[in-house]
């Protein structure tokens, strides 16, 4: 017989009831230190107050509204988001699957009031733009994707970061490259500062729009606000979920006035995108994030965790291969098993969370405490030391 919920998830055997910072807590008392973060979506950690007193203060006055009227805090973070961006437009969505729809709507639509016949989106193996009919047909993979055909047509899967393949597939019938600037499920594998420049730099000589998907790697995770900041370079369209809601659902498509000039009235919408309690929190989120001083202390607590692990990997050769990544958007390449190590780290009261490549993702709080920090790093090295024995 099925169950009562849907059974598309493989979940651990762990029903948490509470959260306090970079910790979760059992229902029976046990306390997990959360290396996950909801999968990079709890930025500021669990129950932060200023979060609390954001949503509380919210929900005594309106929960929701339809986009048929003026929502103030909508107007305010989508100001917040212009202000600190490349970007001079906002739509707001619940998710990031949502925003990977609208940002290939978006593409579709600039070229089609152009008049050119530019469908073609490029996009890279390993890819993970979400579980949308659209999102599985941009990714490609068969994971992804068996069972579900016929696929949305006009994408083109490259081999990841193979300059020589873009050059030979980036002509000026293309319109538009999607790519994630750090790819997060496909292994925490970052586009390196001089690929992303020279893919801007290569779209810009042949017109086509650059699509970043930061859905993962944004609001703040890896020392920047955005992680295409470290190479000085700006998007047209990006998107970005996860973090930005700081636990509360919330998506976004940020986009210049150029690539978004053809989504006028009746060309999207969303019954709940952008709704006060949402985009109550999310200022709250960008008012912390968006902080210089904040983002400093992301990467120092980067440094500090990224030097950590590379001590694991050099005491347990056996269980680990290699550090990868940028900021507090981790990556522990593995030798063995990443999901045996992900049942070893549970053990050890530690929550990580696997990817493809062998990879276990380290994506915690970004306000996580040095001593946290450590006490994983202790707890990371029993779980290695127990599979050595095992």
């Amino acid at each position: 017989m099925i169950a009562s919920v849907l059974p598309t998830y493989n979940r651990s055997p762990l029903s948490f009831v509470r959260g306090e910072g970079s910790w979760l807590i059992e229902a029976d008392g046990r306390r997990f230190l959360d290396l996950g973060a909801g999968i990079a979506v709890n930025v500021l950690g669990h129950a932060h107050p200023a979060l609390v007193e954001a949503l509380s203060a919210q929900a005594q006055n309106l929960w929701h509204v339809s986009n048929l009227y003026q929502i103030p805090q909508q107007q305010a973070l989508a100001d917040a988001l212009v202000e600190q961006t490349f970007a001079d437009t906002v739509f707001f969505t619940n998710s990031g699957t949502e925003a990977a729809e609208l940002a290939i709507k978006m593409v579709r639509k600039y070229w089609y009031e152009q008049g050119q016949e530019r469908v073609t989106i490029l996009t890279f193996e390993g890819a993970f733009h979400g579980r949308s009919t659209g999102a599985i047909a941009a990714s490609g993979s068969e994971k992804m994707t068996k069972g579900f055909g016929p696929l949305m047509p006009g994408f083109k899967v490259l081999p990841w970061d193979d300059q020589a393949a873009l050059e030979a597939a980036l002509d000026d019938s293309v319109a538009a490259v999607m790519i994630e600037t750090v790819q997060g499920e496909g292994g925490i594998r970052p586009l390196s500062e001089a690929s992303l420049k020279w893919l801007r730099e290569a779209c810009d000589r042949t017109g086509a729009l650059l699509v970043l998907d930061e859905v993962q790697c944004g609001m703040g995770r890896t020392g920047k606000l955005f992680a295409h900041e470290w190479a000085g370079v700006d998007p047209d369209i990006m998107m970005v979920a996860k973090g930005i809601g700081g636990g509360f659902p919330l998506g976004a498509v940020l986009a210049s006035e150029k690539a978004a000039s053809g989504m006028v009235a009746g060309t999207h919408g969303s019954t709940y995108g952008g709704n006060p309690l949402a985009c109550a929190v999310g200022l709250k989120v960008m008012e912390i994030v968006a902080d210089p001083a904040f983002l400093a202390e992301v990467s120092r607590k980067a440094g500090l965790l990224r030097q950590k692990l590379e001590g694991l990997v050099a005491a347990h050769p056996d269980v680990f291969e290699a550090v990868r990544g940028s900021g507090l958007m981790l990556g522990l390449k593995c030798r063995m098993s990443n999901a045996d190590l992900a049942t070893a780290a549970r053990a050890a009261g530690v929550l990580v969370v696997p990817a493809a490549d062998n990879v276990i993702r380290l994506l915690p709080a970004l306000n996580i405490p040095d001593e946290d920090l450590t006490e994983a790093a202790t707890r990371l090295d029993q779980a290695a030391s127990s599979l050595e024995s095992a």
